[in-house]
Formats: structure tokens, sequence, C-alpha cells
């Protein structure tokens, strides 16, 4: 568990109604410092409502948190000094540069001399590599480039926590990384919350995962944890043919615990769950190949994905038995 000295952002049963709709129900949220957090579900999930709370833009029906320690409610314009916040879509006045659009907001943050200013936006240029591009208007920068700009705005002030909503949600693959790989260079800099719906992401870059559904959270923690089967060692097999006699094979073993079967285009996918991870090594295919009638497709040791894992709490949390 989290100590609260550790912890950047901590809500207690925070909630949000909107006349009958309840937004956001009881969330109790920690984030510790120095961490890249992916803030994950589906729309109308309650994401941006939460985003809004933490930096005081709305009021919570119920509830409280704090940001560095401070309220929420009483204390968000001093929480908001020390957050840069990223929207879904940043937008600039086209016909200022990039440089034009950081000293503008830098204005905002700093009263240094103008070198200190200046050399802290061309450090954050080269951030987030658009130094080359930095006296071009923004009218004519990609979707990649205007979402690196954006970051490089929202760091501008050196933030405490960064909050970035969907940060490579409409880039191609190579924005995509390159956004990443920024985040990852901050990682020493900042902590980062971010909300994102490409789970691939979320697995390469972060540390930490929150999931909310329907405005409650389903599952908060370190990315491995999550990950971690409630089977156990599960071992993956494709199989075709006559399947009886391996199944009462494998479900006489003592150091298998579980069978779960299913079609997979015409073939059948076993998913073993086992107890002792040596023996399965060195029993387990041999066992199936033994028995007569039976083909093996494919087998390995099964490594959980970020996506299955959402799949299977959503799927759970919404009634269905997977």
């Amino acid at each position: 568990m989290d100590k609260p000295k550790d912890l950047v952002i901590q809500t207690r049963g925070l909630s949000k109604s909107f006349g009958d709709v309840q937004a956001l129900q009881a969330l109790d949220l920690r984030v510790p410092k120095h961490s890249i957090v992916g803030f994950l579900g589906p729309n109308g999930a309650g994401k941006s409502t939460t985003i809004k709370l933490l930096l005081g833009l709305i009021r919570p029906t119920a509830g409280s948190g704090t940001v560095f320690g401070m309220d929420i409610v009483r204390e968000s314009t001093e929480i908001r000094k020390r957050v840069g916040y990223l929207p879904q879509a940043p937008r600039f006045y086209d016909e200022m540069t990039a440089r034009e659009v950081l000293r503008f907001t830098a204005h905002f943050f700093f009263s240094a001399p103008k070198e200190a200013i200046e050399h802290r936006i061309d450090e954050m240029l080269d951030l987030v590599g658009l130094s080359s591009k930095a006296d071009r208007a923004t009218k004519g920068f990609s979707g990649g480039e205007r979402q690196r700009l954006g970051i490089a705005q929202a760091q501008i002030n050196d933030p405490d926590l960064l909050i970035l909503d969907e940060p490579a949600a409409a880039l191609d693959p190579m924005g995509r990384m390159a956004v990443l790989q920024i985040m990852e260079q901050l990682r020493q800099r900042t902590t980062i919350f971010y909300s994102t719906h490409i789970l691939d992401d979320v697995q390469r870059v972060s540390d930490r995962v929150v999931i909310l559904n329907h405005g409650q959270l389903v599952a908060q923690g370190p990315i491995e944890t999550l990950l971690h089967s409630d089977d156990g060692i599960v071992y993956s097999l494709l199989l075709q043919g006559d399947t009886v006699d391996a199944y009462a094979r494998l479900e006489a073993q003592p150091w298998v615990s579980g069978v779960h079967s299913e079609p997979v285009n015409g073939h059948v996918r076993w998913r073993v769950a086992v107890t002792d991870e040596r023996v399965a090594q060195a029993q387990l295919l041999r066992l199936v190949l033994d028995s007569d009638g039976v083909d093996v497709l494919d087998f390995g040791r099964e490594e959980l994905e970020l996506e299955n894992v959402f799949v299977q709490l959503m799927r759970k949390e919404n009634g269905h038995v997977s």
C-alpha cells in the first residue's frame, strides 16, 4: 500500500452527478510520485469527469480528493500552478509559430529574465523534437507535431504532475511512438497520469493502470500485478482431432488444477492451469501427444496481454461470463 506522503493524487469516495446521471461513483484513487499511470475505460466511463475534478474545473457531489496534499476544491488554483495539462485535441493560433506558442504560455508562469525563458523554450522544443520547426506557423503542423507541441506547452512550467487526455489517440504508429518516447523521457522529472484507449501503449510505457467502467473503479495497481492470471501458471494448446482421451489424461494429473476448452475456427483451444511448472514443462505436451487421434497445432505458456485482461474485466463488470 502506498503511503500518503508518496502519493501525488489521492481521492476518497470521490463522486459526481449531473442531474440524475451518476458520472463517477465513490472513486478511491492513488497515484504515486514519478509513476506513469494509464487511465483506462470505455467511452462514458468517467475518465474526463475525473480529470476535470482533479483540475478543479468542476466540483464533486460527494467525497474528497487531494493533489500534492492540497484539496481539489479549496486549493485548486495552487494545484494548477504545479500541473501541466494536455487536452485531447490541443488548439493553437494558426499564425503563431511553435516558439511563439511556448513563449506566450511561459509568461503565465515565469517572471524570469528573457534569456532564462528563451532557454526554457529551446529546451522544450528540443525535448519534443521540434527545434527544426520552431519558427514555422503551427497551421502547417501535422497531427503528431501538434501533439508534441501540446506536450511541450504542458511541460513548459516544469510541472510536478502531467495530465494528458488521449495523447496519442489520433496519431499514426510513428507519431504514437514519438509521444511515448517523450513520456519515457519525462518519467524522472514528473508524474504522468494519462487517459487512453490504446492498450498496447499502456502496456509499453506505463508502470501502473487505473480502470473505470460506468463511473466505478474496476481495478488499479501495478501492471505486472494486473497481468498476473488468477489461474496461476497457464499453458495454451491448439488442437485438432479426437481430444477426449487427452482431456481425461490431463484432468487425472495432480499438478493440473483446471482445463478450460473453447472452439477456435474448427479446432479447439485448451487453457491448462498447472500448480507445478517444472512438471508441466516435462510432461504436459508429452501426455497430449501420446493420446491417439489428436494433433497439437500450437503450444506454449500463456502470457497475458493488457487487452485480454481489460476485456475480461469489462465482461465481468457488465454481467457476462467468459
